[in-house]
């Protein structure tokens, strides 16, 4: 079995949500890296309930959920444009996929991923024929893993180019400090922003420019999270803001408290 990753890169306070839950981030089966970034696994067994706080990227997410009290259930989670909350109480166990940001559109090649933006839709809708027992039921995590890796290959998923396009294109924003515009990133590709903006719909889920804005958002948090003492003026202008007030007001709208108030109270 593949080793599990401990990134906790867009979580809020990732070293309190660690210490209540088991979290795990396992490969998917080699034909389907293409597509999928890493499963997703947790399971809980709190005394009192905990509410865990994610600031998403911009990826869809097939995810299996059991909670206590409630029938299991499937669900497609769209790219949320605002802080994803999920309140956690009693056991539990979730098993999710994280398609690599363009690549979820070849399992659900009849509509742009811009129609899940901003929902999360329950079974039967979306995937009705999923096993739900198979992958939620067994405590060996490896027998989860090969559930999910035979659930996406069932699906028969083919090769876009236009979504590999789209992949490329996200991570050449995630990785490379000198786009900060989405004229940039057209420019890399030899297209036009609009081209640009149609892909982006059609295979992504969000416009360029709200994914070059969050993986900022995510490295200011990722630092929150790590260092003791931060320059943010120096940050600001290292993740390409004018100022240091254009960091404070993105990092506020979208972790709801300013970056050195986060890393003051130690909510990491």
């Amino acid at each position: 079995m593949a080793a599990a990753r401990r990134d906790t890169r867009g979580i809020v306070g990732a070293a309190d949500f660690l210490a209540r839950v088991e979290f795990r981030r396992p490969d998917a089966a080699e034909p389907l890296r293409r597509y999928v970034e890493h499963y997703w696994l947790i399971d809980w067994d709190l005394p009192e309930p905990y509410v865990s706080h994610v600031v998403p990227h911009p990826a869809v997410h097939i995810v299996f959920q059991r909670f206590e009290g409630q029938e299991p259930f499937v669900e497609v989670t769209g790219v949320q444009h605002g802080l994803f909350t999920q309140k956690l109480e009693g056991r539990g166990r979730v098993c999710g996929v994280k398609f690599r940001p363009g690549a979820f559109r070849p399992f659900a090649p009849e509509s742009p991923v811009s129609e899940w933006t901003g929902r999360r839709v329950h079974s039967p809708e979306a995937f009705p024929g999923a096993d739900l027992a198979a992958v939620l039921t067994p405590d060996d995590e490896a027998a989860r893993i090969a559930a999910l890796d035979a659930f996406l290959l069932a699906l028969d998923p083919r090769p876009d180019p236009q979504a590999e396009l789209a992949t490329a294109l996200v991570e050449r924003a995630r990785t490379d400090r000198g786009i900060r515009r989405v004229t940039e990133l057209a420019r890399t590709e030899g297209m036009s922003v609009r081209l640009l903006q149609r892909l982006f719909a059609g295979y992504v889920g969000v416009g360029p420019k709200w994914v070059i804005l969050r993986y900022r958002i995510h490295e200011a948090l990722e630092r929150a999270e790590s260092a003791d003492r931060i320059d943010w003026a120096a940050l600001a202008a290292d993740l390409g803001y004018a100022d240091q007030a254009h960091l404070v007001r993105d990092f506020t709208t979208t972790v709801g408290v300013p970056p050195a108030a986060y890393a003051a109270q130690g909510l990491h």
